[in-house]
């Protein structure tokens, strides 16, 4: 008899499969996916309506100190720097501070009128400006930083000028401030928008430099 021939056993691995992890782990996802699918997102803030949104403009002299006290004011919702009153399309601010543009630096406020009515805007308005000074603002000379209201309806112009008669009379004195017809607006290149809120230090130092707030307490103090 031939001897017998035992055929090696091929031992094949075991490969344990974590079941009981993946049994706990699946309900646990289906159930996050489905948090996730039921979960409505939380509600934006709501928008202020249209109809309680009205815009003017306003021109102080330097525009990131006129931007500055009209955002510390209630009812404003926004502001922004630009140049208005000329002729020249999409003028630069090389091209307005060169002068003869006929363009004057100032703001386009947007703001509540349920909160604050255009003539208080207008009255506070006066009290950041010197409305005496009739050739430039402060330390800045010359037509494009010329104190302004720039109305865009008969309503806002018989309110901008019972504010100048009313600082005419209190400071006893011409007021220098103009009333011109609303033009197109062109908003400022964006390093000057908020520029008060993005180099603060450097704001600070101009403003301070510039005189403002002392000759507007000289102006307007105890009045």
């Amino acid at each position: 008899m031939s001897p017998e021939v035992r055929t090696p056993l091929v031992r094949i691995p075991l490969v344990r499969t974590p079941l009981l992890r993946t049994r706990l782990a699946v309900p646990l996802l289906l159930g996050i996916l489905l948090a996730g699918c039921g979960t409505e997102p939380a509600p934006a803030a709501p928008a202020t309506p249209a109809a309680t949104r009205a815009q003017a403009v306003f021109a102080g002299g330097c525009f990131w100190c006129t931007e500055a006290d009209f955002d510390k004011m209630p009812g404003v919702l926004a502001t922004v720097s630009g140049y208005t009153g000329g002729k020249l399309r999409n003028p630069t601010y090389d091209q307005v501070s060169a002068g003869g543009t006929g363009h004057i630096e100032a703001v386009k406020v947007t703001y509540d009128p349920t909160r604050i009515s255009y003539a208080q805007l207008a009255a506070r308005f006066m009290r950041t400006i010197d409305p005496l000074d009739d050739r430039g603002s402060f330390c800045d000379r010359g037509y494009h930083y010329r104190s302004a209201l720039f109305v865009a309806d008969s309503g806002q112009r018989k309110a901008a000028q019972a504010v100048l008669r009313q600082a005419q009379a209190l400071l006893k004195r011409p007021v220098a401030t103009l009333v011109l017809p609303a033009a197109t607006f062109t908003p400022a290149e964006g390093y000057h928008q908020d520029y008060y809120k993005k180099n603060p230090v450097r704001y600070r130092y101009y403003r301070f430099n510039c005189g403002r707030d002392a000759r507007l307490a000289e102006v307007w103090g105890g009045k």
